[in-house]
């Protein structure tokens, strides 16, 4: 443990020792947080819904089907039970829930005013807008359609204007303001850490070689994992230390809600970096100059940042390329801060991502040591 902690500190002198180091770790994440969070904003292709149908009638049916077929919308689920309806929402089966009353049918055909309740998540403010302005324009097809069926066209417009008005409000949840950097913020925030780490950890043993002080440790009685380790540690620190002004500037700054627990965020920034680290190490591993580490880290980033849901949702993807997220570090940090911050989830929520980095960090940290060839 005592080499470790030599390791250790000999890296962090070597960071604060390099006056172009401070800066990257401390200023341009901040920068480009609030540059990146100003600027970005993201595309709504399809809005999961779930229909709760108290009424059971025709209309019901043919307003379900307008819905389906505006192709806006893609059902989740359709049920009569209400809790059932509101818990898509709150598990992220659905991203907007629409409640038909009881007498919907009825009340219609007397002419007598209807409401119908959408409950949006509105964590993604473009989209939950989205949602309701789609919504509107299907109910409003909805009600034309149904005025022509019942051989009303011929009135006079005060009359068809008079005819089932229809009232629809909106619940946005999560995100009330419909705030698309409140949206933005976590997800970019995840994004600036893993980016920073990762570039450090894969050009840190190629500078080594670059120097020549890899040999002077290869001929040490030093391990494997105990070099590794000493490698890996410093960056998970620094990891740590960025996402905290991150947070501070995400709630000071751009007023970010912490709905969950910080403990969950930290502990999942672990494991989550862990991953990362072992594909930093796993390129500094192979690559023999800075600038190879560089490229093909810059290879893997470009694949990470784009698959990750941050801009584009990933739900949208085709099939297969949902699949390659799965060992996206990226994608699943971005979930996760969404998740915890504005959404209030705790670790029984978020457990499928943590044990996932669990294991890619240990598959991708036990390939680095194995790979890393020392001698002696």
């Amino acid at each position: 443990m005592r080499i470790i902690f030599i390791l250790i500190w000999k890296e962090l002198l070597q960071i604060v020792r390099n006056r172009s180091m401070i800066p990257f770790i401390i200023v341009m994440p901040v920068i480009q947080l609030i540059v990146l969070s100003h600027a970005a904003t993201n595309e709504v292709k399809r809005i999961t819904l779930t229909i709760c149908d108290n009424d059971h009638s025709a209309y019901s049916r043919l307003l379900q089907s307008k819905y389906t077929a505006s192709g806006y919308f893609k059902l989740a689920m359709y049920t009569s039970d209400e809790k059932s309806a509101e818990q898509t929402l709150a598990t992220d089966q659905a991203e907007a829930v629409l409640f038909i009353p009881a007498g919907f049918e009825r009340d219609l055909l007397k002419r007598q005013p209807v409401q119908l309740q959408i409950l949006v998540n509105a964590i993604n403010g473009v989209k939950g807008g989205l949602a309701g302005a789609y919504s509107g324009a299907v109910v409003q097809a909805f009600r034309r359609e149904i005025i022509e069926d019942e051989g009303l066209i011929n009135l006079s417009a005060k009359s068809r204007n008079q005819v089932g008005a229809i009232q629809v409000e909106y619940s946005h949840w999560y995100n009330p303001r419909l705030d698309y950097k409140t949206f933005m913020v976590p997800g970019i925030l995840g994004e600036l850490v893993t980016i920073i780490v990762m570039i450090l950890t894969a050009m840190n043993i190629v500078r080594e070689k670059e120097i020549g002080t890899i040999e002077q440790l290869n001929v040490t009685p030093i391990r494997k994992y105990q070099f590794m380790l000493g490698k890996l540690l410093p960056f998970l620190l620094i990891g740590l230390f960025d996402l905290t002004i991150g947070l501070l500037v995400g709630r000071f700054i751009f007023h970010v809600p912490m709905e969950g627990s910080l403990l969950v965020v930290f502990a999942f920034c672990v494991v989550n970096l862990i991953a990362v680290l072992g594909v930093g190490l796993l390129i500094s591993t192979f690559a023999e100059t800075q600038q190879q580490a560089m490229f093909i880290a810059w290879f893997f980033m470009m694949i990470f940042i784009l698959m990750s849901g941050l801009f584009t949702p990933i739900e949208s993807m085709p099939m297969w390329a949902q699949y390659i997220t799965y060992p996206n570090p990226i994608a699943h940090f971005v979930d996760v801060m969404r998740k915890v911050l504005l959404k209030g989830s705790g670790f029984a929520d978020i457990r499928f991502h943590f044990f996932a980095m669990v294991a890619l960090g240990s598959a991708l940290l036990s390939i680095a040591i194995l790979a890393y060839k020392k001698t002696s």
